[in-house]
């Protein structure tokens, strides 16, 4: 039964008395305890006027925040969102000094940086009403929520007699390993779960189980084939093209937008989102119309930018804006402690956290998380089918405090509160959701290769080539050693073989091309420019007779890649042992034993990519501790094969089907990929419009069977956009 209008008008105006008068009294006490704050003439008001003046002011700031606020923020939409969460404090204190400008009599002052202060508590005491309000206000709720549905329903043509099927919600917890959660969800030293509602779902309503990633052990690599269908030609999280000319990275707008391009035109289909999804703080859109901080489609400008939509939803109310920013802060603040705590008991392994750093892990653990799940729980009470979003938090700060620090640990609270108030909400959808938690790589812990040896891989591989290194680097052990090798290899091949002058001068010439050295977690990669094409195993002997044996005889590397003219993909590693891949002929142990089952296979199909650079090198591996060395300043890394970066998790409602048969492992983002459509089979939810086929290697026997059998039957024919258009 719906309330009278009028009942309903009443308990709006109602709220908005009690926001006013609130708003009122906090202006009220901080002018008693600022001293450059007044609400008074310089003769001095009554208590009555004093009142009135501040009725004025809060009257007229909270006017021009629901009015002039949301102007401001669509304006500066296409400023980066770090740089606007420094602004929010500025453009709200802006906004109480024109508050106060209209009080008459000019009776309100105040100082510009006081004003900040003022502004960004009045926010919060006025947000903190409202919600409060809003919450106890059953009524108003459910309004909200079937005014929500009964628009979505129209837009859709739906039936609103009809039940919807259930929704789903995919959140990714951003490098959490398998490990690192199942620690997560259990008890310790009398102690609760760090990550109590997660934890709660466990052997109750949800199942969890690890699946193996490629070699490419990372975000890029791991959504693409989730999201799209499709990683292949993706060796690391960056590398080199020798085509184009250019080095791909993973998270950069342009790069992300190609990769999506290619992924989709492989896959034959736009991804997992086509049909009424929504892609929230991702890498790619995974098809879906509606998005919030999507990298993929970050550059484009004007209107067709949907991404920044969500952001702007977000930032329009100044309550939510003043609340993160003052969360970022105290991040920042946070992260500075705990630097310093660092330093000052003598951890290690550490590395640097100076810099532009305590701000980009505020952003990524304050401001993406707010304007993320935000997103996700506006899309829940829309009753939109699909969404997909990622939170990065956990992953930035494992990278520089470790994967199972006390940092990240507080991380993990942190985000179960996030998936708890998500669950909530979901409880008062306008549908039934399901939501599952997975991951996209693990971390794996270890000092980094340049700490543990005193110099860089780029380092090795320029005394390898005889290339001029730092003279720090020159100093150490590793770095003569490669020195004295290229240059007793590069005279042992002279006299083996006399060069003619010409010869000799072409290949003089030839090592004028430094080569690019580039790092992706505890995987490198090597690449020579002036080459075209990819540079096998023997041409580089003959260029650089000791690269090779000096990057496979140290003591941090675990073992290269390179193609061969006449034994194809091999792999080497120390003592001159040999894994030839193509034909599976060893020399010696094969120096993936230590990397475990699957390593063999991963590898094998990295290397027929046609974006693998000329060298792979991926780090040592100590299978005692788990410990990698990452080739960048990261304590803990994922990139390539080794530990636990390798091992995420999937969660899903026990009502679904399970990933895979009994004794079976689920290994590839590709795979993964498979299970979540099917899963939104299972749910009569949202359907790709287009199935490709689906190799057997990939996905085996059985499953292939039943998603390309259902091809016609659960499968709606949509017309979907041409594979070479960038969403």
């Amino acid at each position: 039964m719906h309330k009278p209008r009028w009942k309903t008008v009443g308990g709006a105006l109602l709220r908005v008395t009690a926001v006013w008068a609130v708003s009122t009294l906090t202006m009220l006490a901080l002018a008693a305890v600022l001293p450059d704050f007044r609400l008074q003439s310089g003769d001095g008001d009554s208590t009555t006027r004093i009142a009135i003046t501040a009725a004025s002011g809060a009257g007229a700031f909270g006017v021009l925040s629901a009015l002039v606020w949301p102007l401001l923020v669509r304006a500066l939409l296409l400023m980066p969102a770090l740089v606007l969460g420094l602004l929010v404090f500025v453009l709200n204190g802006s906004m109480l000094l024109l508050a106060l400008s209209l009080i008459p009599d000019g009776r309100g002052a105040v100082e510009p940086e006081t004003a900040m202060v003022v502004a960004a508590v009045m926010s919060a005491a006025s947000s903190a009403t409202s919600t409060f309000l809003t919450v106890r206000d059953d009524g108003a709720y459910r309004r909200r929520l079937a005014r929500l549905a009964d628009r979505r329903r129209r837009r859709l043509g739906e039936d609103g007699g009809r039940a919807l099927p259930p929704g789903t919600v995919f959140l990714q917890l951003d490098g959490v390993g398998h490990a690192v959660l199942r620690e997560a969800l259990r008890a310790r030293d009398g102690k609760p779960p760090v990550m109590p509602t997660v934890a709660g779902w466990v052997g109750d309503s949800h199942r969890v189980m690890p699946w193996r990633t490629d070699w490419s052990s990372q975000t890029g690599a791991s959504q693409l084939g989730i999201l799209h269908g499709s990683n292949e030609d993706v060796p690391a999280f960056r590398w080199y093209e020798k085509e184009t000319g250019e080095v791909r990275v993973s998270n950069r707008p342009t790069s992300a937008a190609e990769l999506q391009r290619r992924a989709a035109a492989r896959a034959g289909h736009e991804g997992l989102l086509t049909v009424d999804g929504a892609s929230r703080g991702n890498l790619f859109t995974g098809g879906a119309d509606q998005l919030a901080l999507v990298l993929s489609v970050a550059a484009r400008r004007g209107k067709h930018n949907r991404s920044r939509s969500g952001y702007f939803a977000y930032f329009s109310d100044p309550a939510n804006a003043t609340r993160t920013a003052v969360s970022f802060l105290a991040e920042v603040v946070r992260e500075l402690a705990q630097s310093t705590r660092a330093k000052l008991r003598r951890e290690r392994p550490r590395v640097k956290r100076g810099g532009t750093y305590p701000f980009i892990r505020a952003f990524a653990t304050v401001v993406e998380r707010d304007v993320v799940v935000a997103a996700v729980i506006g899309d829940i009470l829309s009753g939109r089918s699909a969404v997909y979003a990622d939170l990065v938090a956990y992953d930035e700060v494992a990278h520089h405090s470790g994967p199972r620090s006390r940092d990240a640990r507080q991380v993990l609270a942190r985000l179960d509160r996030s998936i708890a108030l998500i669950a909530k909400v979901a409880e008062r959808a306008p549908r039934a959701y399901r939501i599952v938690l997975l991951s996209d790589h693990g971390q794996s812990p270890g000092a980094t290769f340049a700490g543990a040896y005193g110099l860089t891989l780029e380092d090795l591989v320029r005394a390898g080539c005889g290339l001029p290194v730092s003279r720090r680097a020159g100093r150490t052990e590793s770095g003569a050693e490669a020195r004295g090798a290229e240059a007793r290899e590069a005279a042992r091949a002279a006299l083996r073989r006399p060069e003619k002058d010409g010869e000799r001068r072409g290949t003089v010439g030839q090592r004028t091309s430094e080569p690019v050295v580039l790092a992706s977690g505890n995987l490198g990669l090597v690449s020579f420019p002036d080459v075209p094409g990819r540079m096998t195993r023997e041409r580089i002997d003959a260029r650089h007779p000791a690269l090779l044996r000096t990057l496979a005889d140290h003591p941090g590397v675990g073992f290269l890649l390179v193609m061969s003219e006449e034994h194809g993909a091999v792999v080497l590693g120390r003592d001159g042992a040999e894994h030839h891949l193509d034909s599976g002929r060893t020399l010696g142990t094969s120096p993936l034993t230590r990397f475990g089952p699957g390593a063999v296979a991963a590898v094998r199909r990295t290397a027929h990519f046609s974006n693998t650079p000329d060298i792979m090198v991926n780090s040592a591996y100590d299978a005692t501790t788990g410990a990698v060395h990452a080739f960048e300043g990261q304590i803990g890394s994922h990139g390539g094969l080794g530990g636990e970066q390798g091992h995420p998790f999937l969660l899903w409602p026990g009502e679904l089907s399970p990933p895979v048969g009994d004794g079976d492992e689920l290994v590839g983002a590709e795979r993964v990929h498979t299970v979540l459509r099917r899963w939104l089979v299972e749910a009569n939810g949202p359907q790709i419009p287009q199935i490709p086929e689906v190799p057997e290697t990939t996905v085996g026997a059985a499953e292939k069977s039943r998603l390309n059998g259902a091809t016609a039957a659960s499968f709606p024919v949509v017309s979907r956009v041409a594979p070479n258009k960038t969403r």
